[in-house]
């Protein structure tokens, strides 16, 4: 699959400037976007093969698969890195950002300075206000509050004692830190000269203005076939001591729009892993909660979505879906007659997340993410054959649906 040489200046309008993908609110490994409607990853054969042979039934629940692109590191004097994906392999209609290359409101999300220093260092990454507001209102159009000084630093991912985050920030922190992470990898472990093969997937939250999102590793075992004997006993112990052994589930990444505050509220994985079956029922509601309500408009929807995608995994015989994902994504910006009829109400103050109800059906999706681990009857990989459904992810979906259902009804 590989077969291209890195590009020269003559092949730069057909070059892709990759960003981060803002959205990313989950996972270790950088999704990056390469077009309104497109993301991309780096490509795990696994994944590839599960994509290929993707059962027609399970296509309604998984983004899209697009093809391959070949993409190569290019750093400048300075020492600034970029990742530029070439020309495609096997893809369909994918736009292109003509010039990307010289456009410095993209390449300030990818330039990063090293620094001259030992390699244990970790230079922060600074954006220019001009530039990140402009990146920031492409993805989130409307009101959105920024401060005037963003500077990320993995610290400020982490909760405090009590689980509370010091500040709720107007973007996610989530996919910059898998970005840099990223690009250090790269960086060490390879040339400007070595190409790099990248899944291009569909972006299932572009028709989202307000995109809220929750990211749910699920299954009660979350190693793949090939773990060794060490990282087996690390998730194992990872799923016993969070709701992953107990419900076959638990959160590792989540942002809501909150429309209050015109802020993004985010938790990332550190924050899953350390919540009981109580605590996470309650983020569940979080999720679901505004600023204002809860938005119990949404409950009737999703849960029929879960319903639909159980039916489906029921019927999958042999596969299994370690380590992979399921995303619930939302429209944060309500249908405007759930806030017309909430502004004057007496009863529903804008801070206490007090149910709305609607009529209409609010924008929802349900997808399937991550599938490096999966395995199933005629696989590329060399791994175990399964018998029957996955009844690790089953037992997952059946409680997040018990949950969803008890919130319905007010419990």
């Amino acid at each position: 699959m590989v077969g291209q040489s890195p590009l020269d200046p003559s092949e730069s309008r057909t070059a892709v400037l990759l960003e981060p993908f803002v959205h990313q609110v989950g996972g270790h490994m950088s999704m990056m976007k390469y077009d309104e409607h497109t993301v991309c990853k780096p490509l795990v054969s696994q994944e590839l093969s599960f994509y290929e042979s993707l059962p027609l039934a399970m296509r309604q629940f998984t983004p899209q698969y697009k093809g391959i692109v070949s993409v190569h590191l290019k750093k400048d004097s300075l020492g600034n890195l970029t990742l530029i994906a070439g020309p495609s392999l096997q893809t369909e209609s994918c736009g292109r950002l003509d010039n990307a290359i010289g456009d410095s409101s993209v390449t300030i999300w990818h330039k990063r300075k090293w620094a001259a220093g030992t390699a244990t260092e970790h230079p922060l990454v600074k954006w220019s206000h001009t530039q990140l507001t402009k990146t920031l209102k492409d993805s989130y159009p409307g009101k959105m509050l920024l401060r005037t000084d963003l500077q990320y630093c993995t610290d400020s991912l982490l909760e405090d004692a009590n689980g509370n985050q010091p500040e709720r920030k107007s973007y996610n922190p989530w996919g910059l830190h898998c970005h840099r992470q990223h690009l250090n990898r790269m960086s060490s472990k390879h040339n400007e000269n070595k190409l790099h093969q990248f899944l291009l997937l569909e972006n299932v939250v572009s028709k989202y203005n307000y995109p809220c999102i929750l990211d749910l590793k699920m299954g009660t075992r979350q190693h793949g076939d090939d773990a060794s004997e060490e990282k087996k006993a690390r998730h194992i112990k990872k799923c016993e001591q969070s709701t992953s052994a107990a419900l076959g589930v638990r959160i590792c990444g989540m942002q809501v729009y909150q429309a209050d505050t015109g802020h993004l509220l985010c938790k990332d994985k550190y924050y899953g892993r350390k919540l009981s079956v109580e605590g996470f029922r309650q983020t569940l509601r979080q999720f679901l909660c505004n600023g204002n309500h809860l938005r119990t408009d949404l409950l009737e929807p999703i849960i029929l979505r879960l319903k639909a995608l159980l039916s489906v995994i029921r019927k999958q015989s042999s596969y299994r879906f370690y380590s992979s994902s399921l995303l619930i994504i939302y429209e944060g910006q309500e249908p405007k007659e759930n806030t017309a009829s909430l502004d004057n109400h007496p009863h529903f103050p804008k801070t206490n997340c007090a149910p709305s109800h609607s009529t209409h059906h609010s924008r929802v999706d349900v997808r399937m993410i991550d599938f490096a681990h999966t395995t199933f009857k005629g696989s590329k990989s060399n791994h175990t054959t399964y018998d029957g459904p996955d009844h690790g992810y089953i037992f997952g979906l059946e409680n997040l649906i018990k949950i969803l259902q008890n919130l319905s009804e007010g419990k």
